[in-house]
């Protein structure tokens, strides 16, 4: 898995649109796979990283209760986790809509395309007015995920 991630993170962005344009065409299937190629990689290294990083004697005290590998991973891992995982939530929130406007370019509509065709008609005001909805949405997101992390680290240090 880590050569696949390492090849995703590496890329250019709009080296994502060609095997996906190849094999999909243009339209908002093409941009939402090549967002999701775009912006998957932080979630799955960060979650990774903190399941990776639960300390070793709660993973030993729950398998000496019994826990199976799953419920040790649900009820012990997970729950410690939550913070990493919730970081690698809003990072790849951040880069979908990093995304938004490449994947305008291939025909996903939304405000990607509005920005994508006020800048091909000449009105700097359309796209202006695209890209500050973007940045909103944006700002208002990482602020919920970022309160959300908050939550979930104080529930895992009280537990």
């Amino acid at each position: 898995m880590r050569p696949i991630l390492d090849f995703l993170q590496t890329i250019p962005i709009f080296v994502y649109l060609v095997p996906v344009i190849m094999l999909l065409g243009t339209g908002s299937v093409a941009g939402l796979v090549a967002s999701i190629l775009y912006a998957i990689v932080p979630v799955i290294r960060l979650t990774n990283s903190g399941i990776r990083g639960v300390d070793k004697t709660c993973k030993e005290s729950a398998e000496s209760f019994g826990c199976t590998w799953w419920q040790t991973l649900v009820t012990v891992e997970l729950p410690l986790a939550s913070p990493s995982i919730m970081l690698g939530i809003n990072q790849t929130t951040m880069m979908v809509l990093a995304m938004v406007i490449i994947a305008g370019l291939v025909g996903a509509t939304g405000l990607g395309l509005e920005v994508y065709q006020g800048f091909a008609n000449d009105n700097l005001g359309r796209s202006v007015e695209a890209g500050l909805a973007i940045v909103l949405i944006a700002i208002v997101i990482d602020r919920i995920t970022q309160k959300l992390a908050q939550k979930a680290a104080a529930a895992a240090h009280v537990t």
